[in-house]
């Protein structure tokens, strides 16, 4: 019997050594359940796994002899099973050692908290950094250029490429002056609306003295020297449109009578496209003044297009016009067939038509080959990107016209041979054909001109490598570059700038020494805040001058872009 519970003693003394042994050693990682199971004479236990965190005594589990489990350190209520276990085990030099390290203190955790400035709300709408001109002040707020003398004058850089810098006010300060001057918000609304009422009846006399204006010029005779828009009708596109307007008036009169005097098909055929022609022409003309207009707030980007829209009218009236009504008169000649006076006089207007419609022809292409030319483009690439639209619809126009002569003149010349009207009518259907043919052509490269068609993409890569080169710029994304029309380009490109680059443009302005000496000063959490306030919105302001810089440049390198938008990523 001694033995026995000498060795039943022996063997807990060595599961308490192996628990006091856990507990002191580290504690890498989890592990779920009991792994590892021993014997002792009489007595077997089973043993966590060693990468179980021993926290709590009632992890260790025995099993004695006679199949009864005991866990130690159990934390019942009582107390009792705890403290016979520990009865049992708390002998000799290792338990005391062992209670010594569990009675040691534990180390008190410190978190060590971040100063941190407090986040600023302001609101849905906060215009109290706002900067305005001094136009929009006086306007906006009803001052005087004498109340803005009075306020403080901020410079800043220039959206305009002509200066650098200009004059600004901060729009709390002007607020609080045009409160100061009316007294009250009720009595700024009541001058607003006085001065709204004063300018609306402005405009109403300007247009009445306009009009009075107009009708002394016409009696008294216009005696200003000549204007930009009539000086524009003596060169370039203008001057082919006025020289087409000139020959096909007098075809159109000319084909008229003949038409009169011999009856044949092809021959009104040829006077309603002469009409036609002369029609288009004028409203060519019209096209081009109006593009002469300088841009206002209501179009900021100009009235060039207006030489696209004329184009496009002319198109549609080619074709409802002229290609109508021959294809009209030549089924009612197939219809109705009637036999064909003279021709005599017939052939000899056609043949003046020919070298008239001829001559402008040549007016026409030598344009057109000039302006490809100075592009540095082919002829056809000319023609079918419509560059020049005005001067497109005239060579498109006579080139038809003179077809149709030749049309004409044969299908005239087999009905004079046979004596069967139905070639001249044939005749009349040809050149409907090819007025609706020419008609669908213009439609079309105007309509694509208008919507706004990307230039071509050795131009574009050109641009975009221009940007990449530049030191301040790390990546170009979302490049768009559309084809406004008269070689106006409108440049958009998202740029990712290089931040570590621009600081470094800043820095390069500033006196190192003396920034030092302002780091060394910062003390406090406001100081340090009011430091990074100042060089960061300098730091904006450089930032802004690179693209500034990137914008002047792309324009001057590349005369067709006449404006960039380049957006910081």
């Amino acid at each position: 019997m001694m033995p026995a519970l000498a060795a039943q003693r022996r063997g807990c003394r060595g599961l308490y050594r192996l628990y006091l042994r856990c507990q002191a050693a580290p504690r890498p990682r989890a592990c779920h359940g009991w792994k590892v199971s021993m014997k002792s004479g009489s007595l077997s236990y089973i043993l966590p796994c060693n990468r179980l965190p021993v926290q709590l005594m009632s992890q260790v589990r025995v099993y004695t002899s006679n199949g009864q489990k005991k866990d130690l350190g159990s934390q019942d209520t009582n107390g009792s099973a705890r403290g016979e276990t520990l009865h049992k085990v708390e002998t000799g030099q290792d338990t005391t050692n062992a209670g010594q390290k569990q009675s040691s203190p534990k180390q008190p955790i410190q978190v060590k908290v971040k100063p941190v400035l407090k986040k600023r709300e302001y609101g849905p709408k906060y215009t109290q950094n706002n900067f305005i001109t001094g136009v929009r002040a006086i306007n906006e707020f009803c001052l005087k250029s004498s109340d803005l003398d009075q306020l403080r004058k901020i410079k800043r850089r220039s959206p305009h490429d002509d200066t650098e810098t200009f004059t600004v006010y901060l729009r709390s300060d002007v607020e609080a002056k045009s409160l100061e001057v009316w007294g009250s918000p009720e009595a700024l609304a009541r001058e607003r609306k006085r001065r709204k009422e004063a300018e609306i009846k402005y405009r109403e006399n300007l247009f009445r003295n306009q009009r009075l204006l107009w009708e002394y010029k016409e009696f008294f005779g216009n005696t200003k020297p000549r204007s930009s828009t009539a000086a524009m009708f003596f060169k370039g596109p203008g001057k082919v449109v006025m020289v087409a307007i000139c020959i096909n008036g007098l075809n159109f009169f000319f084909k008229l009578l003949a038409w009169v005097y011999t009856g044949s098909a092809s021959m009104f055929s040829e006077a309603i496209h002469s009409l036609a022609d002369t029609c288009n022409q004028a409203l060519l003309a019209l096209g081009i003044s109006q593009s002469a207009r300088t841009p206002d707030p209501s179009h900021p980007y100009g009235f060039t297009n207006m030489r696209y829209i004329a184009s496009l009218i002319s198109g549609v009236g080619i074709f409802m016009m002229g290609a109508g009504l021959s294809w009209y008169h030549g089924i009612i000649g197939l219809l109705h067939p009637h036999p064909v006076e003279s021709l005599l006089w017939a052939y000899c207007i056609l043949a003046g038509s020919l070298v008239s419609e001829g001559a402008t022809l040549l007016v026409a292409i030598n344009e057109i080959r000039r302006s490809a030319r100075a592009k540095g483009l082919s002829f056809y690439q000319y023609v079918v990107q419509s560059r020049d639209p005005s001067t497109n619809v005239v060579l498109l126009e006579d080139a038809a016209a003179v077809l149709s002569v030749a049309v004409a003149a044969t299908c005239m010349g087999l009905t004079s041979l046979t004596g069967n009207p139905y070639y001249d009518s044939v005749g009349s259907l040809g050149v409907g054909t090819l007025l609706g043919t020419v008609s669908a052509f213009l439609i079309y490269t105007n309509t694509e001109a208008l919507l706004g068609r990307s230039i071509e993409p050795e131009q574009l890569q050109r641009l975009t490598e221009f940007l990449e080169s530049d030191p301040v710029v790390r990546a170009i994304h979302d490049v768009k570059a559309t084809d406004m029309g008269m070689s106006k380009v409108r440049f958009k490109a998202e740029v990712d700038f290089d931040g570590r680059v621009v600081t470094r443009s800043y820095l390069e302005k500033q006196d190192i020494e003396q920034l030092l000496q302002e780091i060394q000063q910062v003390k406090t959490l406001e100081e340090l805040e009011a430091f990074m306030l100042k060089h960061g919105e300098n730091i904006v302001d450089t930032l802004g001058a690179e693209v500034d810089r990137l914008e002047k440049d792309l324009k001057q390198r590349n005369p067709d872009v006449r404006h960039v938008d380049l957006e910081i990523l």
